[in-house]
């Protein structure tokens, strides 16, 4: 049944002019009201694709040191853009920055906005902050971030699998000692790398040791600043490593190398994301392979099916990855 700003008003008992001004986000109605409103326009046709024409790339940033380091959100970022072009729809890119002053008037800002859908990059975000998005007038898709007591249509990789798999791979060539580098920010990915590492050491009986686990910045410069003071101190190592991602393990390799270690006769490493770096490090890095790019488009083409065909049933896509065996790791040293 299609209805219109009369029709509105009458079913949700506003006035056509509060109506009028919740559906064209102007300022003056408070956000549970204009959100009952706009639930009854969706629901019976008023907001529709021909009303949707833009996509809002919304970028969460709590401490930010995850995003602003890492290359992998330029690439899936870039991805995002492309495919949105590619399907008709403009993109516009929404920075949100959880310590600035203004951030809960833009949260308010972006959640009462019908104009455009909301792709929301949710690598740094909390669950406090994620239930605020539940309440978007828009459809609205989470990227790179899930929480099991939340409901989101979402689309992430799957990290604690592949954790695993690149930990049982170091176990099979025959390390039993072997450690975690964890990133300084604990985000919800690098939680869910964790429990790879755990379950996977549990898995074969293997203990895990907490002088072998060292807390570093997600980044190649802090990383090495940190393990290198790590080393002078004559910490005793492992002979491997898993790490949060491939910054962190690109800055311990090099700290390793400066503290005349050799990788991988002496200390095996195996990092998360295999970003262009990976490849020009010598020896290459083995790690676990994203598709960013692939992450990016279906995370967009996601969205655009909810513009088309709205649902109640939320949905987790998760991307599987693959490891990528390069020359960081071998069997260690006998004797």
């Amino acid at each position: 049944m299609k209805v219109n700003i009369k029709k509105i008003s009458e079913m949700s008992g506003f006035s056509p002019a509060t109506v009028s001004n919740a559906l064209n986000n102007k300022r003056g109605v408070n956000r549970e009201t204009a959100g009952k409103i706009i639930e009854i326009a969706r629901q019976y046709g008023y907001i529709t694709e021909e009303r949707i024409k833009r996509i809002k790339l919304v970028t969460y940033r709590d401490s930010g040191e995850v995003f602003s380091e890492s290359p992998f959100f330029s690439v899936l970022m870039e991805s995002v853009e492309n495919e949105s072009r590619k399907s008709g729809y403009e993109t516009t890119i929404f920075n949100l920055y959880r310590s600035k002053p203004d951030y809960e008037e833009r949260v308010k800002e972006l959640l009462s906005d019908t104009s455009a859908a909301i792709l929301l990059v949710g690598t740094e975000l909390n669950k406090q902050d994620a239930e605020l998005f539940q309440k978007a007038a828009v459809p609205l898709v989470l990227l790179d971030c899930w929480f099991d007591d939340l409901s989101f249509n979402a689309v992430l990789m799957n990290n604690e699998d592949s954790v695993y798999q690149a930990v049982d791979y170091l176990i099979a060539q025959g390390h039993t000692r072997i450690g975690y580098l964890r990133g300084g920010v604990r985000i919800r990915n690098f939680e869910c790398r964790a429990r790879g590492y755990r379950r996977a050491m549990e898995a074969r009986h293997l203990p895990i040791e907490s002088r072998f686990i060292f807390d570093v910045p997600p980044s190649i410069a802090g990383a090495y600043e940190t393990f290198n003071r790590i080393l002078q101190n004559k910490s005793e190592m492992p002979t491997a490593f898993f790490a949060d991602n491939d910054m962190i393990a690109l800055g311990v390799m090099q700290a390793l190398q400066k503290n005349d270690y050799h990788i991988p006769e002496d200390i095996s490493i195996i990092g998360f994301d295999d970003i262009t770096f990976c490849e020009v490090f010598a020896p290459g890095l083995t790690t676990i392979k994203v598709y960013k790019k692939e992450l990016g488009q279906l995370a967009v083409r996601k969205l655009i099916e909810l513009i088309k065909n709205p649902s109640r049933v939320k949905v987790r896509t998760q991307l599987c990855n693959e490891l990528i065996l390069r020359g960081s790791v071998a069997g260690p040293r006998q004797g």
